[in-house]
């Protein structure tokens, strides 16, 4: 029991430790990557995509560990809330707020939010830096919304890519 709430904890503390990731290392020394995402998308992969690689294989390394050393390790419940939370962000960013596989059809009522939240991000390079629960700031909503939110060149809207 103690593992499962372990994982569950694992997987609350990693939005906010993710905001402050996305906050001080993609738009910090990782914005050399990160810049790709903020850019018109030119082809399916960009350089962004790189970070989950790397946050993917230190997980697996943890996981690895805890499996490897056995025992009482609380290292397999930590691996498995990051990678509930890797899993839950691959779905919320990039098939919901952008849609990256256009062909999947996702009720527009499940993402407006969560777009129109990453919309102002990507308007301004400010936050909300986080994902599933971005906390948008007041004077960044209203001017997002006298400008137009989907201004953008990398702007979300209602309609699929492509």
């Amino acid at each position: 029991m103690t593992g499962v709430l372990l994982a569950i904890g694992t997987f609350l503390l990693m939005e906010p430790l993710t905001a402050l990731i996305h906050r001080f290392v993609f738009h910090g020394f990782g914005m050399g990557w990160h810049r790709s995402h903020h850019e018109p998308p030119r082809r399916a992969l960009e350089a962004n995509d790189l970070f989950p690689v790397v946050f993917s294989s230190a997980t697996i390394a943890l996981l690895s560990i805890g499996v490897w050393v056995g025992g009482r390790s609380i290292l397999v419940p930590l691996g498995v809330g990051i990678t509930a939370y890797g899993a839950t962000y691959l779905v919320v960013h990039d098939l919901v707020i952008h849609r990256r596989v256009p062909w999947l059809r996702i009720p527009d009522r499940v993402g407006r939010q969560l777009r129109t939240a990453h919309n102002v991000h990507h308007l301004y390079s400010r936050a909300p830096y986080g994902f599933i629960a971005p906390v948008v700031p007041r004077d960044l909503r209203a001017r997002a919304a006298a400008r137009g939110i989907d201004q953008t060149p990398r702007a979300i809207t209602e309609r699929c890519p492509g």
